[in-house]
Protein backbone atom coordinates (compact mmCIF):
# COMPACT_ATOMS: atom_id res chain seq x y z
CA UNK A 1 0.00 0.00 0.00
CA UNK A 2 1.18 3.49 -0.86
CA UNK A 3 1.35 6.10 1.89
CA UNK A 4 -0.33 9.37 0.92
CA UNK A 5 -1.27 12.75 2.30
CA UNK A 6 -4.51 14.56 1.53
CA UNK A 7 -4.58 18.26 0.77
CA UNK A 8 -7.78 20.35 0.67
CA UNK A 9 -8.19 24.13 0.45
CA UNK A 10 -10.90 26.79 0.40
CA UNK A 11 -10.16 30.48 0.18
CA UNK A 12 -13.26 32.50 0.99
CA UNK A 13 -15.04 32.97 4.28
CA UNK A 14 -18.25 31.97 2.50
CA UNK A 15 -16.75 28.61 1.48
CA UNK A 16 -15.28 28.21 4.95
CA UNK A 17 -18.67 28.89 6.56
CA UNK A 18 -20.46 26.52 4.17
CA UNK A 19 -18.04 23.77 5.20
CA UNK A 20 -17.12 22.98 1.60
CA UNK A 21 -13.68 21.81 2.70
CA UNK A 22 -15.35 18.89 4.49
CA UNK A 23 -16.86 17.67 1.21
CA UNK A 24 -13.43 17.83 -0.48
CA UNK A 25 -11.82 15.94 2.37
CA UNK A 26 -14.55 13.29 2.42
CA UNK A 27 -14.20 12.72 -1.35
CA UNK A 28 -10.41 12.44 -1.00
CA UNK A 29 -10.66 9.97 1.89
CA UNK A 30 -13.07 7.84 -0.14
CA UNK A 31 -10.77 7.99 -3.18
CA UNK A 32 -7.78 6.98 -1.03
CA UNK A 33 -9.70 3.99 0.35
CA UNK A 34 -10.85 2.89 -3.12
CA UNK A 35 -7.35 3.17 -4.60
CA UNK A 36 -5.62 1.42 -1.68
CA UNK A 37 -3.75 4.40 -0.22
CA UNK A 38 -2.92 4.58 3.49
CA UNK A 39 -3.51 8.08 4.87
CA UNK A 40 -2.65 8.70 8.53
CA UNK A 41 -5.10 11.10 10.21
CA UNK A 42 -2.36 13.66 10.85
CA UNK A 43 -1.65 13.80 7.11
CA UNK A 44 -5.12 15.04 6.20
CA UNK A 45 -4.10 18.64 5.63
CA UNK A 46 -6.61 21.45 5.21
CA UNK A 47 -5.98 25.12 4.43
CA UNK A 48 -9.16 27.03 5.28
CA UNK A 49 -9.36 30.66 4.25
CA UNK A 50 -6.12 30.76 2.25
CA UNK A 51 -5.89 32.03 -1.32
CA UNK A 52 -4.67 29.64 -3.97
CA UNK A 53 -2.79 32.56 -5.52
CA UNK A 54 -0.14 32.37 -2.80
CA UNK A 55 2.36 29.67 -1.88
CA UNK A 56 2.43 30.87 1.73
CA UNK A 57 -0.12 28.56 3.33
CA UNK A 58 0.53 26.61 6.53
CA UNK A 59 -0.97 23.37 5.24
CA UNK A 60 0.89 23.58 1.95
CA UNK A 61 4.16 24.19 3.80
CA UNK A 62 3.52 21.07 5.89
CA UNK A 63 2.71 19.07 2.76
CA UNK A 64 5.92 20.22 1.06
CA UNK A 65 7.90 19.26 4.16
CA UNK A 66 6.35 15.75 4.18
CA UNK A 67 7.34 15.34 0.53
CA UNK A 68 10.90 16.61 1.10
CA UNK A 69 11.35 14.28 4.08
CA UNK A 70 10.31 11.30 1.94
CA UNK A 71 7.43 10.36 4.23
CA UNK A 72 4.79 10.12 1.52
CA UNK A 73 4.57 8.55 -1.92
CA UNK A 74 1.54 10.49 -3.15
CA UNK A 75 -0.50 13.58 -2.40
CA UNK A 76 -4.22 13.44 -3.14
CA UNK A 77 -5.87 16.71 -4.17
CA UNK A 78 -9.46 17.29 -5.29
CA UNK A 79 -8.62 19.36 -8.40
CA UNK A 80 -5.71 21.41 -9.73
CA UNK A 81 -7.24 24.72 -8.58
CA UNK A 82 -7.28 23.46 -4.98
CA UNK A 83 -3.49 23.15 -5.14
CA UNK A 84 -3.10 26.61 -6.68
CA UNK A 85 -5.04 29.15 -8.69
CA UNK A 86 -1.89 30.07 -10.59
CA UNK A 87 -0.88 27.67 -13.32
CA UNK A 88 2.83 28.39 -12.82
CA UNK A 89 2.52 27.46 -9.12
CA UNK A 90 0.73 24.23 -10.01
CA UNK A 91 3.61 23.25 -12.29
CA UNK A 92 6.20 24.31 -9.72
CA UNK A 93 4.57 22.29 -6.93
CA UNK A 94 3.91 19.14 -8.98
CA UNK A 95 7.51 19.20 -10.24
CA UNK A 96 8.78 19.72 -6.68
CA UNK A 97 6.74 16.73 -5.50
CA UNK A 98 8.02 14.63 -8.43
CA UNK A 99 11.66 15.45 -7.57
CA UNK A 100 11.00 13.93 -4.14
CA UNK A 101 9.31 10.86 -5.67
CA UNK A 102 5.82 12.02 -4.70
CA UNK A 103 3.00 11.67 -7.20
CA UNK A 104 0.40 14.48 -7.25
CA UNK A 105 -2.99 12.89 -7.94
CA UNK A 106 -5.99 15.10 -8.71
CA UNK A 107 -9.24 13.19 -8.42
CA UNK A 108 -11.05 15.62 -10.74
CA UNK A 109 -8.46 15.52 -13.51
CA UNK A 110 -7.05 12.98 -15.97
CA UNK A 111 -4.95 10.27 -14.28
CA UNK A 112 -2.69 9.10 -17.07
CA UNK A 113 0.52 10.55 -18.46
CA UNK A 114 -0.60 10.61 -22.10
CA UNK A 115 0.12 13.86 -23.93
CA UNK A 116 -3.63 14.47 -24.29
CA UNK A 117 -4.28 14.07 -20.54
CA UNK A 118 -1.32 16.31 -19.68
CA UNK A 119 -2.69 18.95 -22.04
CA UNK A 120 -6.10 18.69 -20.35
CA UNK A 121 -4.46 19.14 -16.94
CA UNK A 122 -2.66 22.24 -18.23
CA UNK A 123 -5.92 23.65 -19.57
CA UNK A 124 -7.57 23.12 -16.18
CA UNK A 125 -4.74 25.04 -14.52
CA UNK A 126 -4.96 27.94 -16.94
CA UNK A 127 -8.75 28.09 -16.68
CA UNK A 128 -8.51 28.17 -12.86
CA UNK A 129 -6.16 31.14 -13.08
CA UNK A 130 -8.53 32.87 -15.52
CA UNK A 131 -11.53 32.19 -13.23
CA UNK A 132 -9.71 33.76 -10.30
CA UNK A 133 -8.90 36.87 -12.33
CA UNK A 134 -12.54 37.12 -13.43
CA UNK A 135 -13.82 36.80 -9.85
CA UNK A 136 -11.44 39.53 -8.66
CA UNK A 137 -12.44 41.84 -11.52
CA UNK A 138 -16.18 41.37 -10.92
CA UNK A 139 -15.74 41.94 -7.21
CA UNK A 140 -13.65 45.07 -7.78
CA UNK A 141 -16.12 46.43 -10.31
CA UNK A 142 -19.07 45.79 -7.99
CA UNK A 143 -17.38 47.46 -5.02
CA UNK A 144 -16.41 50.42 -7.15
CA UNK A 145 -19.99 50.86 -8.39
CA UNK A 146 -21.39 50.63 -4.87
CA UNK A 147 -18.83 53.15 -3.63
CA UNK A 148 -19.65 55.57 -6.47
CA UNK A 149 -23.33 55.38 -5.59
CA UNK A 150 -22.47 56.09 -1.95
CA UNK A 151 -23.65 52.75 -0.63
CA UNK A 152 -20.39 51.63 0.96
CA UNK A 153 -16.96 52.87 1.85
CA UNK A 154 -14.35 50.64 0.26
CA UNK A 155 -11.77 52.21 2.56
CA UNK A 156 -13.28 50.75 5.73
CA UNK A 157 -13.79 54.28 6.99
CA UNK A 158 -13.96 57.85 5.78
CA UNK A 159 -10.81 59.37 4.27
CA UNK A 160 -9.04 62.15 6.13
CA UNK A 161 -11.19 65.28 6.20
CA UNK A 162 -14.48 63.43 5.63
CA UNK A 163 -17.12 61.94 7.87
CA UNK A 164 -18.77 58.55 7.36
CA UNK A 165 -22.54 58.63 7.85
CA UNK A 166 -23.85 55.19 8.75
CA UNK A 167 -26.82 53.52 7.13
CA UNK A 168 -30.15 54.37 8.73
CA UNK A 169 -33.57 52.83 8.13
CA UNK A 170 -34.51 55.72 5.86
CA UNK A 171 -31.12 56.40 4.13
CA UNK A 172 -28.13 54.56 2.77
CA UNK A 173 -24.65 54.99 4.17
CA UNK A 174 -22.52 57.69 2.62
Amino acid sequence: MKIAAIYARVSSDQQKGANTIASQTAALIEFAREQGFTVPDEWIIEDEGFSGASLLRPGLERLRDLAAEGQIQAVLIHSPDRLSRKYAYQVLLTEEFARHGVEAIFIKAPHSATPEDQLMLQFQGMIAEYERAQILERSRRGKRQRAKSGEISVLGGAPYGYRYIRKMPETLAR
